[in-house]
């Protein structure tokens, strides 16, 4: 059972969650006692300095790893009280990833990559909605090239092609335009906020471009692992 009750339509609440690691110095906090709610549909961005304990935040709230105390509750599930086969689980059927390495599989090409999770999944008519998808992110002519075929942009469209195929509940992109050239990045992130607006899906973005952060509804700001400012953007 949960401690809190989050609100009808949130997807996510944190409560009081601390991530602390051993080092030569000694213990390391880094993050601490961070709390904040989200809502299904809503678009996020988590900014803040190098170190400021971003990537480690998108990972526990992926339920890729544990934090040291506090409560994560995705989709009314409590992450931290699950094994990690049930948190892997809970990974397949609630979220995607967008990285800015891309993380596609070189062996497979543009629609194979976008098809292996469906297909991991057990989805029905992966192939057709590999094809759906890269063809709406104007890739039609490029769905059997293979990732060295492929320019960095249009590695990064079959990534978010393939983070939304299988229709997540949320979605991470840490940094997704790290990696490209401005015009490219711009390109990329205007289609991939065109295509969440057509999906439920809610897109929560680690980024340091401040124009990216002004085009999601909320900014969390963490310096030093504390949260220290959770504000709308105003359009």
């Amino acid at each position: 059972m949960n401690s809190f009750s989050p609100k009808k339509d949130s997807l996510f609440k944190l409560k009081n969650v601390n991530k602390i690691v051993t080092s030569p110095e000694g213990m390391l906090t880094i993050l601490s006692d961070i709390s904040f709610e989200i809502s299904r549909g809503e678009t996020i961005a988590i900014v803040g300095a190098s170190g400021a304990g971003k990537s480690t935040l998108l990972g526990l709230m992926a339920g890729l790893d544990k934090p040291s105390g506090g409560e994560i509750i995705l989709n009314n599930n409590n992450l931290v009280a699950l094994n990690e086969d049930q948190r892997a689980e809970i990974r397949a059927n609630n979220i995607g990833f967008v990285f800015q390495s891309f993380h596609l599989i070189p062996s497979l090409n543009a629609i194979e990559n976008v098809m292996f999770p469906l297909e991991l999944s057990g989805k029905e008519n992966a192939r057709h909605r590999a094809s759906e998808i890269l063809q709406g992110m104007g890739m039609k002519d490029r769905v059997t090239h293979y990732p060295h075929q492929l320019s960095g942009g249009e590695k990064q469209r079959v990534a978010i092609a393939r983070a939304f195929a299988g229709e997540p509940s949320v979605l991470f992109a840490d940094e997704p335009t790290g990696n490209l050239d401005a015009k490219t990045g711009k390109n990329i992130i205007e289609t991939m906020f065109a295509l969440n607006k057509t999906s439920s899906t809610t897109l929560i973005l680690v980024t340091h471009d401040k124009k990216l952060a002004e085009m999601c509804d909320r900014e969390i700001l963490l310096e030093a692992g504390k949260l220290v400012s959770d504000k709308a953007i105003q359009k």
